[in-house]
């Protein structure tokens, strides 16, 4: 059943999608009618799923389930994945690929390869202060606290 986000616990699980592209208004509009609608019926063996969605920066899609409740299972799960590949050729984006990097660039937020940003890192481009979207969070909590942090702060320190 779809809650609004800020209803769900801290703990709640999250999966979080990056476009290769920005979304516009009108997609946005469909794809967040999409998403309420898919979440309203996403169920785990017969039992609905307490679960909401946020997109940020026209560019992320991000899923949350209330595990207290129900926990999604590996069904469930794969039942999202669908429907995010369902966005995929709708839209023609990329959601799934982990290879890439979002960043912000000033007020912009830039989607790069993963290679193409160690090269911008290499050449100063970006720095450890740059923020960068750590989508390995994977909870509301972590979301919240440790989503746009400094390249330094995140998984991408490395290529400093």
């Amino acid at each position: 059943m779809f809650v609004p986000f800020e209803n769900l616990p801290l703990e709640s699980k999250i999966w979080i999608y990056q476009s290769n592209r920005k979304f516009s208004d009108e997609e946005i509009s469909e794809i967040e009618v999409a998403l309420q609608s898919f979440l309203q019926n996403w169920s785990a063996h017969g039992t609905s799923l307490e679960a909401s969605y946020q997109l940020k920066y026209n560019r992320f899609i991000i899923l949350a389930v209330n595990q207290e409740v129900q926990n999604a299972t590996g069904c469930s799960i794969d039942v999202s994945v669908q429907f995010i590949q369902g966005l995929e050729k709708k839209y023609n984006v990329d959601l799934l690929d982990k290879m890439n990097v979002t960043f912000k660039l000033g007020e912009h937020v830039a989607h790069k390869t993963l290679i193409d940003f160690k090269k911008m890192a290499k050449d100063k481009a970006v720095t450890e202060n740059t923020i960068v979207f750590n989508n390995l969070v994977n909870s509301i909590e972590e979301w919240n606290e440790n989503w746009e942090v400094p390249a330094g702060e995140s998984w991408h320190s490395r290529f400093f």
